[in-house]
């Protein structure tokens, strides 16, 4: 890796360090995300700073950002837009919605009503729009940043598979510890540290790193390797839905990206096994439908699995 993209990367990593205090791995799994040119859920309770860490990834990019507070009363349209008639020239103009971003912040977005959660399938998968018969395309780069609270919490709708699926890591962000809090506490003193994050990384420059990923090599032990554990997921006798070959994918890239971010220009076991639980527990389905508040059982399971298969020497 050369220099210049190392000191990219670092310089990314510690403008979101120094307003999301003592969450360094949340960090490291959003650049991963980011530089994977794919999409992250955060996912805990209120209040640990899950918009926060979303408007330090928006704020540290120099593209456009939007955020969307979901609730149960948006519709589709106020996401992707709408056609509004033209007195003038008799004609329905496309109006762009809030997707229409860099990098969207879609805030709480399982109290949102399935229908328009659903309206950020086709924005995630293929950066477009659909609308009256005409595609509309998406600025790049372009990152969904949702957070969710879990789902016994009152209010909120479960994320469906397809909806979960276009995620390509799912992170628990956690409460800090002690002495994080107590500098989170001295830092909001004087108000919100994140109101006055510079951007680290213009739009060029994030394209750049994401073409670094796609160069990184991977052996053909470390692709068997993880074949193997996603076989192991399809195999699990309490698995009802293993995992797909979008999340082998999904998988593949990540490490990709973790590598760059650690030096390296090539995958190896750890970059798997450090990966595999964020990439995959929320694309396996098990036998008792485990979902949201227990993601901690299923999170447990796909660790135990990643476990019980042989690391290449």
């Amino acid at each position: 890796m050369s220099n210049e993209t190392e000191k990219m990367i670092g310089k990314f990593q510690d403008n979101i360090r120094s307003v999301v205090l003592g969450k360094a791995e949340v960090v490291r799994l959003a650049t991963v995300a980011l530089l994977a040119g794919e999409h992250v859920l955060l996912e805990d309770v209120p209040g640990v700073g899950k918009t926060l860490v979303g408007k330090a990834i928006a704020r540290s990019l120099a593209g456009q950002f939007r955020r969307i507070q979901f609730t149960p009363d948006l519709l589709p349209a106020d996401v992707t837009g709408s056609s509004i008639y033209n007195n003038g020239t008799g004609e329905f103009k496309f109006e762009p919605g809030p997707i229409f971003a860099n990098v969207v912040l879609a805030d709480e977005i399982n109290r949102a009503t399935p229908r328009t959660q659903s309206a950020l399938l086709e924005a995630m998968s293929e950066r477009q729009v659909s609308a009256d018969g005409q595609t509309h395309a998406l600025p790049a780069p372009f990152m969904v940043v949702a957070t969710q609270n879990p789902v016994e919490f009152e209010g909120t709708y479960p994320l469906p598979e397809s909806q979960l699926d276009r995620f390509l890591l799912r992170i628990a962000v956690g409460y800090p510890d002690r002495q994080s809090e107590l500098n989170v506490l001295k830092s909001h003193r004087d108000g919100e540290p994140v109101d006055t994050l510079q951007p680290a990384l213009t739009c060029q420059q994030v394209a750049a790193l994401q073409q670094s990923v796609r160069q990184v090599a991977v052996e053909d032990s470390i692709n068997d390797y993880l074949m193997d554990v996603i076989e192991a997921t399809r195999r699990c006798d309490d698995l009802r839905v293993g995992t797909s070959t979008r999340g082998a994918l999904a998988l593949y890239r990540a490490c990709q990206a973790s590598a760059l971010i650690a030096g390296r220009q090539y995958v190896v076991p750890d970059d798997v096994k450090q990966l595999a639980v964020a990439v995959l527990s929320h694309r396996v389905i098990t036998k008792g439908y485990l979902h949201g508040g227990q993601r901690e059982a299923v999170e447990a399971l796909v660790e135990r699995l990643i476990d019980e298969v042989p690391v290449p020497g």
